[in-house]
This record gives C-alpha cells, structure tokens and sequence, in this order.
C-alpha cells in the first residue's frame, strides 16, 4: 500500500452505548476529516476524543479503502497478537464455582472462570485473577459491568494507591480488569488509555558463595540439600524445580530438561556433576516414582516446603538476610557473570527472551566493582 506516512489513523476498539463500535483516532488534518465525513453514520465522542463508526465487517472494509494510499491505518491496539501464558495442564475452577457466598456478593462472570479454562491459564494466575476481579466488581456492585469505563476504573486504582497497594498489586488487578474486557468479552484495548504504575527498578538480591555454601551445608537430610543445590546449580525458578520429573535429569548429557517453564517455554540447563552424585544418593534412599522431589504422599513437593527448607538452612547457618529461592536463581546467574560467563549463555540457561533482562546482573556483579579503588585511598587518613 502506497500510503502517505505524513498522515495516519489510528483504530480503537470502543463501546458506546452498550454497542462495539470503531474507533478512529486522528491528528487534526483537512484530508483526512474529509474522508471521515464520508463513513457511514459516522459520528465523534468527546470522551474518547476521537470519531467511530459501528464495528461491522463491512465498515471495516470501508476505512480500508478509503484510507488506501491516503494513510497509514495503525491497527496495533485493534488486532492485537499477544501471547497467552498458559501451561499444558487443564484448569479447572470449580473450587470457585461452589463456593458459599453472602447473598450480596457479585461472583465472578461464568463465562470469565471458562475463558480462563479454555486458555489454559496457570492455576495460580487463575486465582489471582478472580479474586482480583471480584473485589473490583464488588467495589462497583451496582453497576452493569458494561457500563463500567475509564473513569470508573482509574478512580478505583488511585483508591489502591491511596490504600498503598504495591506496584505488583496494582498492575494484577488492571491484568484482571483488562482479561474480563478485552479477553472475554473480545474487545481488544477496551481500556487502552488505563495507566499503570511505573516499573520499580529494583537490582536482584544475591548472596555470596560463601552463603551458599553455608546454607547447603546446613540443610537437615540429602533430599534437602539436592533441592537447595539443583534451584542454584541450574538457576531453577521454584515451579521449575517442583515439577521436574526424573526422566528430566539427563546424566549422559549432563542436562536438565525444563518443560513448560515461564512463558510455557521448554529450555536445558546444566547438570552439575557434585549434583548428580547426591540426587543418585537421595535417589536409593528416597525413591520418587514420578516427580523428582514427591510430597509424603506421593504428588508434587509443596512451594511452601521448598521456602521452609531455605529459611531453616539459612537460620542455622546464621544468615540473618531473608533467603528466598529465587536468590539462588539470582545468585547463579551473578556468580557466572563474574567467573566470565557470556551474558548470551547464561540468557540462555535462565530461559530470558532477551539479553536486556539477564543485563540487570551485570549491575550486581562485583568482580569490576572489586578491581576500583575509593579516592579516599588517596588520603593520608593515619
């Protein structure tokens, strides 16, 4: 298309009136008002600042031809293609759906809890999701869910800020609002000008060798000290260690198979060969039939668990910091940085899309750091 890039459109998903309608979003220019006069029934909302006409096969076959070599249409916001992250396993909500509820209380849409089976959301996002919406839904319990715009839901967020809800917090409750909109009721960016909060950068958490050592070496039994060992010699997320299976462990190639990991992507990592001798030794003592790391009663460990056993070492080696898991993870990936790693490898190992996420170890490493010395060395200070 021979459009002219001076001048573009912008298409928006709307809802006026309980009815989806096309939104067109322009810079003020004689030629392209023309062309917009000349739609259909079109008409202008001093709400959404733009023109729309209604959403139909056919009005969008003719904003693409009149536009054609005119304009270009950006269409961004009105096909999206994003991602889902989901997991292979079915989700199933029924805990949600049977739940004994106060007659006033507004539950979650049946057909949110489908469209979060149907997409295979991870069970734990599930949950969030519909707790998150429910107390938002809740909060406006009055109102037809349709009816809900911009407004309402940038007055409830500043209502969270006020109450001081983190960042986090804030950015999962929009991701619930957003899903119910654009997700189950299919209208893609029906709050596309909802902002969220600003990003905290914040650097990751790492402990020293030394501290890892320390805490390996205070774990309480040999299946304790595999699963410290494997989340920091592999760099594993928490998930990602509970569930490797033991046709995961590749002792031949010295490999560990990580499936459906963040992203529902598949990745290796490497196998230690100290880490292999004490998963053989838990192995003959343990005996898991399935899952590497089983539950007394037989199913998968529990993320709860696998905290304890962190904190429990970490107390009796006397670190006073907070060891989470995920410092391991964190710790990995730094120590490799400083032994001379290529940041491209250790991407790779820790499953990141792009280098400019592993780049924030390179903000932790001190083996530079190490190497400069203060000014004040430079004074006479005895």
């Amino acid at each position: 298309m021979n459009a002219n890039f001076n001048k573009n459109i912008t298409l928006k998903h709307l809802l006026i009136n309980n009815e989806k309608q096309i939104g067109i979003k322009f810079y003020p220019d004689k030629l392209l008002q023309t062309v917009i006069k000349g739609l259909p029934n079109v008409k202008w909302s001093n709400e959404f600042g733009m023109a729309y006409i209604k959403n139909n096969p056919n009005n969008l076959n003719l904003i693409f031809n009149d536009f054609k070599g005119l304009a270009w249409i950006n269409c961004a916001s009105f096909f999206p293609n994003n991602k889902i992250k989901t997991n292979n396993s079915p989700v199933k909500v029924n805990d949600f759906r049977n739940r004994e509820l106060p007659y006033d209380y507004r539950k979650c849409p049946e057909e949110y809890l489908q469209k979060l089976e149907l997409k295979q959301y991870a069970l734990s996002t599930a949950k969030t999701y519909i707790n998150m919406f429910e107390r938002f839904i809740n909060h406006y319990k009055n109102k037809e869910l349709t009816h809900v715009n911009e407004n309402d839901i940038r007055t409830y967020l500043q209502l969270l800020v006020q109450q001081e809800k983190s960042h986090s917090y804030i950015n999962q409750m929009i991701n619930s609002i957003k899903f119910y909109y654009e997700v189950v009721l299919e209208m893609p960016n029906r709050f596309y000008s909802v902002e969220r909060p600003i990003k905290k950068e914040s650097l990751p958490k790492v402990i020293s060798l030394e501290e890892v050592q320390n805490i390996i070496n205070n774990t309480n039994n040999i299946k304790h000290r595999c699963i410290v060992s494997l989340l920091y010699s592999a760099g594993l997320r928490r998930n990602e260690l509970l569930n490797l299976k033991l046709e995961d462990i590749d002792s031949k190639r010295m490999v560990i198979t990580i499936k459906n990991g963040k992203g529902n992507k598949d990745r290796q990592t490497i196998l230690s060969e100290t880490v292999l001798a004490d998963l053989r030794s838990y192995y003959i003592e343990w005996k898991p039939k399935l899952f590497l790391f089983e539950s007394p009663n037989g199913g998968k460990y529990s993320p709860e668990s696998v905290l304890k056993i962190i904190k429990t070492a970490a107390k009796k080696a006397g670190i006073r910091k907070n060891i989470t898991p995920h410092m391991l993870r964190h710790s990995f990936a730094t120590h490799l940085l400083e032994n001379g790693t290529d940041l491209r490898y250790i991407q790779v190992l820790l499953g990141h899309n792009s280098t400019r996420t592993t780049e924030v170890y390179t903000q932790v490493a001190i083996n530079n750091i190490k190497a400069i010395k203060s000014p004040i060395e430079l004074l006479n200070l005895s």
